[in-house]
């Protein structure tokens, strides 16, 4: 599977579950570690768990499956590495604090809206 069928899964998938603020940044010019970073937030941690077990379900029916996960213990900042893809899911203070579309500011962001339903 392609990494932006990837994308297309992790997004839908996130907003499902009401994920807020879902971004993509492109860093295939700007770094080796993946294709895409995706990133999020939600209102509670509770929440937060919610969305990556939404995601790692969606994407393991695909047959894609994390190659590590991080932080989902303490469900501030989950990381979930799928190779091509890397999503964080971020409580909203934590996503304020680190502001990862600032670190990655050269990569251009992806247009979104055809994964994601508006209210």
């Amino acid at each position: 599977m392609n990494s932006e069928k990837m994308l297309e899964i992790a997004v839908k998938a996130a907003d499902s579950k009401r994920a807020e603020d879902i971004v993509a940044l492109d860093v295939q010019s700007v770094s080796l570690l993946a294709d895409y970073f995706v990133i999020m937030n939600a209102g509670s941690k509770r929440q937060v768990k919610a969305i990556v077990d939404e995601i790692e379900d969606q994407l393991n029916e695909n047959g894609i499956f994390a190659k590590q996960i991080e932080g989902k213990a303490e469900g501030s900042w989950v990381l979930l590495d799928f190779t091509d893809i890397i999503v964080h899911v971020f409580d909203d203070e934590t996503r304020s604090h680190y502001n990862l579309e600032k670190l990655w500011g050269d990569a251009p962001y992806v247009d979104l809206t055809d994964y994601i339903v508006e209210d």
